[in-house]
């Protein structure tokens, strides 16, 4: 990690930082991943202005998507960005219940006070906050706490992957946070039911996906990179549903 280093430039829009140049709404992606997030998002007709991870191969894989977006790779390097929409899902090692247990207080999950410092100095409408759904007992008054603290309501869901038709459950807490009296209320309905247990519906793939075989002469790292970053990502089809209750409220 390289001080403020940072891949392409966030000045396209011929400003000093990242601003809302676009049509729709604007997106700051924080702990990005491979882009499961933003994936998602833009499909609700969003638009992602920025990125930040620190893990190289996940760069990669942001670099070739969104070629045009600039990369963070600390995030106490993301200030004067403006966004409508700032999202991610914080480091859930000392969250999660294979780990640790530190708690949210813990080395690596404890960089939520600095997704609340950028929430706070970017001031966006929205934050879209996700975590493993243990950050129940460990961690999310403290986040309910610290997001009013800096002027944000906040209403959270228990999400599993399969209610949204994959074959497996993951489930995760989802925390929508909103300031001038805005809510989702007319995605209730839809978040609602997306917190039930619907593993039977939708079109999955269950066989091994291509891209994870061995046989067309991968090398094992590269195998080894796909299965942990694919295993760490959102599922896109949570967030895009967020995202579209979002954008219904204009």
């Amino acid at each position: 990690m390289n001080g403020n280093k940072q891949e392409n430039s966030p000045t396209s829009c011929g400003s000093s930082a990242v601003t809302g140049c676009t049509d729709g709404l604007t997106v700051l992606d924080l702990f990005s991943g491979i882009g499961g997030f933003s994936l998602g998002l833009e499909r609700a007709g969003m638009k992602t202005i920025a990125f930040c991870e620190i893990d190289p191969f996940c760069r990669k894989v942001l670099k070739k998507h969104w070629p045009d977006v600039p990369i963070f790779e600390d995030i106490k390097d993301v200030k004067e960005i403006k966004a409508d929409v700032i999202c991610g899902g914080f480091p859930c090692q000392d969250i999660s219940a294979a780990g640790k247990q530190a708690g949210i207080t813990g080395e690596r999950s404890g960089l939520w006070k600095e997704f609340k410092r950028v929430i706070a100095e970017t001031k966006p409408r929205w934050a879209i906050i996700e975590n493993v759904a243990n950050l129940r007992s460990k961690g999310l008054v403290t986040v309910l706490q610290d997001l009013w603290a800096v002027g944000y309501d906040a209403e959270w869901h228990i999400i599993p992957a399969c209610a949204i038709g994959a074959p497996h459950k993951r489930e995760r807490i989802w925390i929508i946070a909103y300031r001038d009296g805005m809510r989702v209320e007319g995605a209730r309905p839809e978040l609602e039911a997306a917190r039930l247990d619907q593993c039977a519906r939708g079109n999955w793939q269950t066989t091994k996906p291509g891209a994870m075989r061995m046989d067309d002469g991968s090398s094992p790292e590269a195998h080894r990179n796909r299965i942990k970053q694919c295993g760490n990502a959102v599922v896109p089809q949570i967030p895009e549903l967020i995202g579209r209750a979002i954008t219904a409220l204009g």
